[in-house]
């Protein structure tokens, strides 16, 4: 194929609280919307039940569906035969599609169309609060997408690592898509009198944020917490009961989910950024503050060790000691400030994709 394609994207899950899936997307769809069209293709955007999260530009089409972002189960069931009924309606208005892209599991089954995926992490299997049950079945699922994917797309390099480790055979159709991190302005740093850590990301239990509770207990000069992230299911309401057992009532704030301008607020005024998760497949927080300026202190695992590279100190995210020793290093630090020319581009990831796509179509 000499033109680049005409791609239909599952966005059922695209109206899920602000994260790092949603930023991916929302950064990089209206980008590679215009690559394509400028390649003689085109992007359309199939919605859930719940719409899109973010405005989309006019110029990509949106299609209503039925098909609902939870239960999983339930969404697998319609998806496919939803994405199907929009193939078919297009190639009969003589525009058809050439590709199907997806970034959830399980993958749509019986498409009548060649499909891409993008795979963020492999939390079914790697984190450790998962059961047994779902670890078999997200390996089933897992092998299942990359076995009938055209092509694989990856956030990282360590995500694309520990994809060849599970399934080998991925490595002749794996691509690196990545993150970037240059859509918040970046303020001057300006920490206020009340010192405070700054967590980015959703409530739940991979980020490990009973970590920074146990540490606050234990080492009370270290400063407040603020959250700003939407909560999963009842992990906020668990976080703070531990938190004033603790007799820290009062010293955690959530924020919820919060706007861009928020956002470079908090970090410009923000003691330092603290990301203890346990899972991560990329880490858009950590980039976000480290090009912020602000001082960052991240766990130890690959995810966080590739993105923040010297930018960042690190820490064990099973010793809250180790955290807090972190933590007050940060916070006698100012202002980060990184060599020139290291900042992630998502121009450059939404050209990444569409080479991986033009790949996908030959």
């Amino acid at each position: 194929m000499t033109r680049a394609p005409r791609v239909l994207v599952s966005g059922a899950c695209l109206g899920q609280p602000a994260g790092g899936v949603r930023r991916h997307n929302a950064e990089l769809l209206p980008r590679l919307e215009r690559l394509l069209r400028e390649g003689g293709g085109g992007l359309t955007v199939m919605e859930g039940r719940t719409p899109v999260g973010w405005e989309l530009p006019e110029a990509v089409p949106r299609v209503p569906s039925d098909v609902p972002y939870q239960p999983a189960l339930l969404r697998a069931l319609r998806e496919g035969r939803e994405l199907n009924r929009c193939a078919a309606a297009a190639a009969r208005s003589g525009a058809p599609f050439d590709l199907v892209h997806t970034a959830h599991l399980p993958a749509p089954a019986r498409l009548t169309l060649p499909f891409t995926i993008t795979i963020h992490d492999l939390r079914s299997l790697d984190f450790g609060g998962a059961s047994l049950a779902r670890r078999i079945v997200g390996r089933r699922t897992l092998q299942s997408a990359v076995h009938r994917a055209r092509r694989v797309l990856c956030v990282s390099e360590a995500m694309r690592s520990r994809i060849l480790e599970e399934f080998p055979t991925a490595a002749t159709k794996l691509d690196l898509v990545g993150n970037g991190e240059d859509h918040l302005d970046r303020l001057p740093r300006a920490p206020g009198p009340s010192p405070f850590m700054l967590h980015v990301g959703h409530v739940e239990p991979r980020k490990n944020l009973s970590l920074i509770v146990e540490a606050m207990h234990r080492f009370p000069a270290l400063p407040r917490l603020v959250l700003a992230g939407a909560d999963k299911g009842r992990s906020a309401e668990h976080l703070l009961a531990a938190a004033e057992h603790r007799g820290l009532k009062g010293r955690i704030e959530l924020l919820g989910a919060v706007s861009d301008a928020q956002l470079s607020r908090l970090y410009s005024t923000a003691a330092c950024a603290v990301f203890p998760s346990v899972l991560e497949g990329f880490g858009i927080g950590p980039a976000e503050a480290l090009r912020a300026g602000c001082p960052v202190a991240v766990s130890s695992i690959p995810a966080h060790l590739e993105v923040s590279g010297d930018g960042a100190v690190h820490f064990a995210p099973d010793s809250p000691d180790d955290f807090a020793r972190t933590v007050m290093e940060c916070i006698a630090t100012s202002e980060v400030r990184r060599p020139p020319g290291t900042t992630r581009r998502w121009d450059d990831c939404a050209a990444r994709w569409y080479e991986a796509l033009m790949r996908a179509s030959a």
